[in-house]
């Protein structure tokens, strides 16, 4: 059958190339149009050849196919985690504006984040790989700018979710010690508490990470019908204690009342709001990098990360309009000290009740860090299969017993041991290190979206049997304003004239790691990456290191 490859897409258009590819020196050249590629590829959904699709992408099929649509979906709805993110992001939604910031604040985010999910799912239907917007952004980007769009996407993704993991993990063991607070008010636990039992949950999800896929595939079943199931009971005793006791809101003023907390003008404070929804909704890109594990990846993975940010957005939109309509004092919430999540329980229902719905919330938290786990070790493979990371030989190495990437499962497992220490330098430290993942993943999500929008012709991009049609270019724009505008805002202080204490330090957290990058590649690696490489089975007879994506794909006939 013959196939077309992503080099065509980065070079259709340019009939120099088209004319290089040598009919002597190897096989037919592809000779079907634009047109002719996109029909085939739509109308071939229920056809899709996945082995085949990822030749085409130059790697070799590794992991066994197991996750099906709602598989690979509920390994992307764990990692989203509805309720403890609502949880944990209640200080980000609340506390800048109050009660307009979990309503049509957060409902404004949600619309531009499915944007983003949206345009995200069209590219990987195209490019179904676990390399995922760092391949994308290889191959979309204008001739010779290719490996540094690779580079940046890449290390931004990976800085993101490896950065990510850690951050659930100590969550989970600050509410598991935190919910002894609520019988026991003088209880504070220490540092040292906390980190040895972030350390043990993160072994409990190494372990989990590097099993079967299969066994994967069945765990994050279960995992997504209880975090629904436990999402829902949250909901309805959150319901049935506030019309008990008639704690719910009466009027209108929780969509009206806007309570500035900052220094900046109320559209800015707003704008800062924004953050709560942000931070929910980060995780799902998870299918991209699951696609070769994926049956029918350039269908699934796609409908798999739409669904993920629909579902999750409207789901959690409800519930920030449950809490805003029940909570009895908002001046207490955004003023009080301690966990917001844990305050507001205390107000809406008895001890041993918010005891019990804080339970749920940190059993659904295990979960989600077991699922980020997953999804950040598939990315570490897919790079190190690339040679970008030190060590890429024993990392990009695929366990032969569990066909799962168990050293990439342990590189991470490593690098969230050590980011843990972080607790000890104390909550600002810890903070600034751990806020850098909105920034790291809006980054890497955008930038193969703004070169599909700004720097390709519609002819120049493959659509996959998933695509947007004549809605790609305009959902992209709107995706790529709204990051725009955010990254920017996501890292600005609460206060005009911030000390130490309050100053926002995620652009110095995350703008250090990606100098460095881009100082080494600058020394070094622009000598030797070319981008991602094909697997060795393409290499022919030579002995030489597997070609990059330009030098490999030819357009030539399977």
């Amino acid at each position: 059958m013959a196939s077309c490859t992503p080099m065509e897409i980065h070079s259709m258009g340019s009939e120099s190339k088209k004319n290089s590819f040598n009919n002597e020196e190897k096989k037919p050249v592809v000779t079907e149009s634009i047109i002719d590629t996109k029909i085939t590829r739509v109308t071939s959904e229920e056809n899709v050849d996945d082995p085949e699709e990822l030749a085409d992408l130059g790697y070799k099929q590794e992991f066994r196919r197991q996750l099906s649509l709602f598989g690979i979906f509920s390994i992307a709805f764990s990692v989203l985690g509805l309720l403890p993110s609502v949880a944990s992001t209640l200080s980000f939604s609340l506390s800048y504006v109050g009660t307009p910031g979990l309503l049509w604040a957060w409902l404004i985010a949600i619309f531009f984040l499915i944007c983003i999910a949206l345009s995200m799912a069209e590219i990987c239907s195209a490019l179904p790989t676990s390399g995922g917007l760092y391949y994308a952004a290889a191959v979309f980007a204008p001739e010779g700018w290719g490996p540094l769009a690779s580079w940046i996407t890449g290390w931004s993704n990976y800085i993101g979710n490896v950065i990510g993991q850690p951050s659930v993990n100590s969550s989970a063991a600050s509410m598991i010690l935190g919910a002894v607070s609520i019988n026991r008010p003088s209880y504070s636990p220490s540092n040292y508490q906390v980190f040895l039992l972030s350390v043990g949950i993160q072994c409990m999800h190494c372990f989990l990470a590097s099993l079967p896929t299969k066994y994967i595939s069945k765990i994050n079943r279960v995992n997504t019908f209880i975090n629904i199931l436990f999402l829902f009971i949250a909901a309805f005793a959150i319901i049935g204690y506030a019309a008990k006791d008639d704690k719910f809101t009466h009027g209108t003023y929780p969509w009206r009342e806007i309570k500035n907390t900052t220094n900046w003008p109320n559209g800015f404070a707003v704008l800062l709001s924004f953050n709560g929804a942000i931070w929910t909704m980060s995780g799902y890109d998870a299918p991209f990098h699951l696609s070769e594990e994926c049956a029918k990846a350039s269908v699934n993975a796609p409908k798999a990360i739409v669904l993920t940010a629909v579902i999750g957005g409207i789901v959690g939109w409800l519930m920030q309009v449950l809490v805003s309509y029940t909570i009895v004092d908002v001046h207490a919430l955004m003023t009080g000290s301690g966990n917001m999540w844990t305050n507001y329980l205390s107000q809406v229902m008895p001890k041993r009740a918010a005891v019990a719905i804080l339970s749920l919330t940190i059993f659904s938290t295990l979960m989600m860090g077991q699922s980020s786990l997953i999804a950040s070790s598939r990315i570490a493979y897919s790079y190190a299969r690339d040679g970008i990371l030190p060590f890429s030989g024993w990392i990009g190495k695929v366990n032969y017993q569990t066909k799962t990437p168990v050293n990439a499962v342990l590189c991470n497992g490593i690098i969230s041991f050590c980011i843990l220490f972080l607790l000890f330098a104390g909550s600002e430290t810890s903070s600034a290190v751990f806020s850098v993942g909105a920034v790291a993943a809006f980054s890497a999500f955008t930038i193969p979206i703004f070169i599909r929008v700004f720097c390709m012709k519609d002819s120049e991009f493959h659509r996959g049997p998933w695509n947007l049609g004549k809605y790609s270019r305009p959902i992209g724009a709107l995706a790529c304003a709204f990051v725009a505008l955010m990254i920017p805002v996501l890292c600005f202080p609460n206060d005009k004239n911030p000390s130490p204490k309050t100053m926002n330090w995620t652009c110095l957290v995350y703008g250090g790691p990606i100098f460095l990058t881009l100082l080494w590649y600058a020394i070094s690696a622009r000598k030797w990456f070319k981008g991602p490489k094909a697997s060795e089975t393409f290499k022919g007879e030579s002995n030489d290191s597997p070609p990059s994506i330009p030098e490999f794909f030819d357009g030539t006939e399977k």
